[in-house]
Order: C-alpha cells, then sequence, then structure tokens
C-alpha cells in the first residue's frame, strides 16, 4: 500500500479522493516521508553531535509594540503578522552567532487606551523593518539532547516612519508634520527625529530537533528603542498658531484629535500641555514560531530524485 492509499484507508474513501485532487502527490509523499521521519527520530536515543554547519532560520509570528499609544506591556491585542528570516553560525556548544531580518506592523489607539488617555483621540499605524546581529547562549538539558532552550542578545537597526488616517480616511505620514514643534526654529530643544532608529535586542527560545538538520520551537524577543517617537508621541503640545505657520492646518488637525470624537474636548491644548511621557523609550516585541533547517539539509529538500522528479528525505542518523 502506498502513501496516498494508506492515507485514504485512515481518512477516509471522499477525504482520501480530495486529498489525491488538490495536493500535488509528489509533494505529499515528500511531506509523508518528513512525518514518518521524524517519528522515527523521536523514538531514537542517539547522543547530540556537535556542529559548526550554519543553518537557515524562518520566524512566523506577532509584533506589537510598548509606548505612549499602548502602555501595557507583552499585550497582543491589535497586534499583526511578522516574518523574519535568520543565518545561524555555531561558535561552539554554547554559543551560535546569527544575522536576521525581520519586518512587521504595528498599530495603537487611545480609543483602545487606558480612561484617562481616551480623550487624546490620537492613533498610528508604523511598519517596522529590521535587520539585526545577535548572539545565542545554548543551555542543554540534561538527558534530552534534542531539547534546546536558549537566551539571546544583540543589537538591531529599524526603519520606522509611522502614519495615521484622518478624519476622511486619508493616509498621512506624520514624521514631515513636526507634531511636537520638532524642527521649527521656535523650538530649538524639540529635535527631529530619524527614520532609521537602533535597539537592543534580547529575548529566548525554546526548539526541538526533529532530524538531525531540522529544528521547530518558539521565540520571543522584545527590542528597547532610543527613540520615543515611533508612535509619533513623546513630549508637550506646542503653539496652535506656530505649528499652523510651518505646518499648516493637517499639522494642527492630526496633533490634536480630541474635537473629532463625542464629548470630545473642542478646543485645542495650550502650549506646554502633557501630550506624552519623554522619559519612557518605545519598545516592540516578536513571538512567534521558528523553523531552522541547516544549510546542507536544506540542498537536500530540494533534490530531486526518483521517478517524476519526486523529493527524497533520508531519515537522520542523529539528531543535534
Amino acid at each position: 500500500m502506498d502513501n496516498i492509499q494508506a492515507l485514504e484507508a485512515f481518512l477516509g474513501k471522499q477525504a482520501g479522493i480530495f486529498v489525491y485532487q488538490y495536493i500535488n502527490p509528489n509533494l505529499l509523499k515528500f511531506l509523508l516521508s518528513i512525518a514518518g521521519c521524524c517519528l522515527l527520530s523521536s523514538l531514537r536515543t542517539a547522543s547530540q553531535e556537535f556542529t559548526k554547519e550554519p543553518s537557515l532560520s524562518l520566524f512566523t509570528g506577532m509584533v506589537n509594540y510598548q509606548g505612549d499609544l499602548n502602555p501595557s506591556s507583552f499585550t497582543f491585542a491589535h497586534s499583526h503578522f511578522a516574518a523574519g528570516l535568520s543565518l545561524h553560525q555555531p561558535i561552539n556548544r554554547w554559543f551560535t552567532a546569527r544575522i536576521g531580518l525581520f519586518m512587521g506592523k504595528i498599530e495603537a489607539a487611545d480609543r483602545y487606551n487606558r480612561d484617562y488617555l481616551k480623550p487624546r483621540n490620537l492613533s498610528f499605524y508604523n511598519s517596522i523593518t529590521e535587520a539585526n546581529l545577535s548572539l545565542e547562549l545554548n543551555v542543554p538539558v540534561k538527558g534530552n539532547p534534542r531539547f534546546g532552550p536558549y537566551l539571546l542578545g544583540g543589537v538591531a537597526v529599524f526603519r520606522s516612519n509611522p502614519w495615521t488616517y484622518d478624519q476622511y480616511g486619508k493616509k498621512t505620514f506624520l514624521q514631515p508634520l513636526s507634531t511636537e514643534g520638532q524642527g521649527l526654529q521656535e523650538y530649538p530643544s524639540q529635535k527631529p527625529y530619524g527614520l532609521y532608529q537602533l535597539s537592543l535586542l534580547f529575548g529566548g527560545g525554546l526548539r526541538f530537533a526533529i532530524t538531525d538538520g531540522i529544528d521547530i520551537g518558539l521565540e520571543f524577543s522584545q527590542r528597547k528603542s532610543f527613540t520615543d517617537y515611533i508612535d509619533d508621541v513623546s513630549t508637550h503640545f506646542v503653539d496652535q498658531d506656530v505649528l499652523l505657520r510651518a505646518k499648516g492646518p493637517k499639522a494642527v488637525e492630526l496633533s490634536y484629535r480630541g474635537d473629532e470624537i463625542p464629548g470630545g474636548i473642542q478646543s485645542y491644548p495650550v502650549h506646554g500641555e502633557q501630550r506624552g511621557t519623554p522619559s519612557e523609550m518605545d519598545w516592540y516585541y516578536f513571538f512567534g514560531i521558528t523553523t531552522r533547517v541547516r544549510i546542507s539539509t536544506l540542498g537536500k529538500l530540494f533534490q530531486s530524485g526518483g521517478h517524476n522528479g519526486a523529493y527524497q528525505l533520508r531519515c537522520p542518523r542523529t539528531v543535534n
């Protein structure tokens, strides 16, 4: 009985017909081979062998932020999909160097904020693109070489360009509007913020070796940035007339939006009234699933052989 027949017998005739019609048979055989190898490898107790061979890791999960429009720590409300790709180079049994590229979208709004902040009625969106360099500290687990906790630390450079939608639904980038008087000659202490920023990266994860070249796991990592303008909110309101002359009516409209909501305060805040908390920098964090594959294993996965170019995969001799 081949793989398709076995699947049909297990799932039932109709399910087997559906799988056969809508999934490429060669791909299905390939996936079933992986599943079989993973099952066999999980039953083996071969000792772990260290290798300095590099590997690629795919991250898929969520990204969120903490700042003036979302003061709560580690909440996944209003989070968005994020993805990342990393290259890992083991140094020794304890340390692995990695370089990666991550990206995702964050957002927050005062309508979901604490009650005393809702009348401010600000909101923002931001697409974060990050390049990072980090070091993993591997923590061996006695008696279970396939299970691998690790700690993570490093640095990252990311691009941040916040925007919002005005009351008519038009997308508007906020940095050029100087909503807190950044860069205006009347306020020399209010410096413009750059679109490229530095952050510190730290976190950790758990991974499980399902073959000698493939790991899966969970990872959480957060970034402490050195800017308070990921959300375009940091210090205080500036004089409405000064902002209007320098940047136009759109800057005034989007720097304070309490007049857009029922029962909101219609008058624009006076100069110096608190708009944000400059003593606390913004954070953002990723949480998701990782799939790590050795470079040599990756090549084998895409090798074709046998009849009709079906994929071939050998079961591992040892698990790393």
